[in-house]
């Protein structure tokens, strides 16, 4: 793939850790990723972890969105709330079960969530792990995804709806002259130019539970983590960090060098 182009299609941010997120026309790719993707997070009150999707599935079910500089949440048949309101703590606590709160990541204190072994077993050994100080992100702050891995994967689970939004990508990429195939996995260890950026791409993107987990218009399907496991080594997409910042918008040209 070093010698291929293509470009970007599609821009995600996700303001609130495992909530639904937007679509977003160009951002400024930075040290920490996209200005405000998984700034804030839901934090159990009496354990201090911050909520993820692979543990508390409804999470899914929620929505999240920047006015502004300001968060706000949309629960099931609700209505877009600002984070400001000090009526929300008590609509996901209800509505969770538990007392929790809406915070943002502190670069001065850790924070970590809970998930399980195996990405299909809820009933399995769960691990903590942490999440890079300032934010909630799983891993790194950039996570590349070409439109070729989603078709690639498809004949493996054939009835399975492969919808980008199972897979939560910063980049989608629709790489020039890969009908198929997984483009992306020949990046790891490179950097790729996207828009006026520059990504050094590190390590593949383990998939977990999160792909499987209902969300709106998308139902549970344990057979999306199964399918990748068996047939791509658990991998879909790629991790990376931002060498060079700089403005990326939807049609910018990706590059690998």
């Amino acid at each position: 793939m070093t010698s291929s182009t293509g470009r970007v299609v599609a821009l995600w941010r996700h303001p609130v850790k495992s909530m639904q997120g937007e679509r977003i026309d160009h951002g400024e790719l930075s040290a920490t990723g996209l200005p405000f993707d998984r700034r804030w997070g839901v934090v159990d009150v009496e354990t201090g972890k911050v909520l993820s999707a692979k543990r508390e599935a409804k999470l899914l079910m929620a929505a999240s969105r920047l006015s502004g500089e300001v968060p706000e949440v949309r629960l099931p048949d609700g209505d877009w709330t600002p984070i400001s309101d000090p009526s929300l703590d008590d609509a996901l606590s209800m509505w969770l079960g538990r007392p929790v709160t809406l915070r943002a990541a502190d670069a001065d204190a850790s924070a970590s969530y809970q998930m399980n072994v195996d990405a299909t077993d809820d009933s399995s050994p769960l691990v903590d792990l942490p999440c890079p100080p300032g934010t909630f992100f799983d891993a790194l702050p950039v996570h590349a995804l070409s439109t070729a891995s989603l078709r690639s994967m498809q004949p493996s689970h054939p009835e399975g709806e492969w919808d980008v939004r199972r897979f939560r990508p910063t980049v989608l990429v629709d790489a020039d002259g890969d009908a198929d195939g997984f483009p992306e996995d020949a990046w790891i260890g490179s950097t790729v130019e996207v828009g006026a950026a520059e990504l050094t791409v590190v390590a593949p993107t383990v998939r977990c539970v999160m792909t499987t987990r209902a969300q709106p218009e998308l139902e549970r399907d344990l057979d999306i983590a199964k399918a990748i496991n068996r047939d791509h080594q658990s991998n879909l997409g790629v991790y990376a960090v931002v060498s060079r910042p700089g403005p990326v918008a939807v049609g910018d040209p990706v590059s690998p060098s």
